[in-house]
């Protein structure tokens, strides 16, 4: 890993915000319940490199993460990228975005060439054989779903557009609200009772959303023990 390059000059650069925001809030809604998170990697827009034959070969998915593998490389350093035949693990689930000048590769569309690298596509299907590759189109709002079956990609139509992912124990499906100030769909990950897993602000949002019912609950049981000791002639001690 350390040897390997993890940024490519030459290489264009993310080409929108969205790029940035998406995969973020997959990696905080990704909450396996069987899994601690010191045993769970995620990796955004980072170099994996899947062939040691070809040890500069790789693809940089959006998205994507892996199951059972420690959360540091070594257990002690950030990873600069993922490179297969030293973790051993596969990723799990990869997602990624369509762009006009990525839409091919993405869907597997191009035509194979003996001296170029192979597409994201036989990559993830044929090489790593990831159990799940999922593709957003943002401009549509549109979530495709591939399940590895029989040694290639089947495309899955789950009911209402949300994806189970046993092993995670986590569902993946399309989310219409407000993220990072943004109003639109997103995707992103749900549990087992159809619950969107919330984000930490989500989270904070809540707790003092509960805390606030509390006290207005103590306030108006104050209140009514007030006016009973009243009825009975007691004034109340403030």
């Amino acid at each position: 890993m350390y040897d390997l390059p993890s940024e490519d000059p030459e290489e264009p650069g993310l080409p929108d915000e969205f790029h940035d925001l998406q995969p973020q809030l997959l990696r905080e809604t990704f909450q396996p319940p069987c899994y601690p998170p010191e045993r769970l990697f995620v990796g955004t827009d980072l170099n994996l490199y899947y062939d040691v034959r070809h040890p500069l070969w790789h693809k940089r998915p959006d998205w994507f993460a892996v199951l059972g593998v420690p959360r540091l490389y070594d257990d002690k350093d950030l990873r600069l990228s993922y490179v297969l035949w030293q973790e051993g693990v596969a990723p799990y689930v990869v997602v990624e975005l369509l762009s006009p000048g990525t839409e091919l590769e993405d869907l597997g569309r191009t035509s194979p060439d003996g001296r170029q690298p192979p597409s994201k596509w036989t990559v993830y299907e044929q090489i790593l054989c990831i159990p799940y590759y999922v593709v957003l189109n943002r401009y549509t709002d549109t979530v495709r779903y591939f399940e590895l079956t029989g040694g290639g990609y089947q495309e899955a139509q789950p009911p209402d557009q949300r994806l189970w992912l046993p092993e995670a124990g986590l569902g993946l499906g399309l989310w219409r609200g407000r993220y990072q100030g943004l109003e639109r769909c997103w995707l992103r990950f749900l549990d087992a009772e159809g619950a969107w897993t919330p984000t930490p602000l989500e989270r904070e949002h809540r707790l003092v959303e509960q805390e606030r019912q509390r006290a207005e609950q103590e306030h108006q049981r104050a209140e009514r023990l007030a006016a009973q000791l009243k009825a009975l002639g007691i004034e109340p001690e403030l």
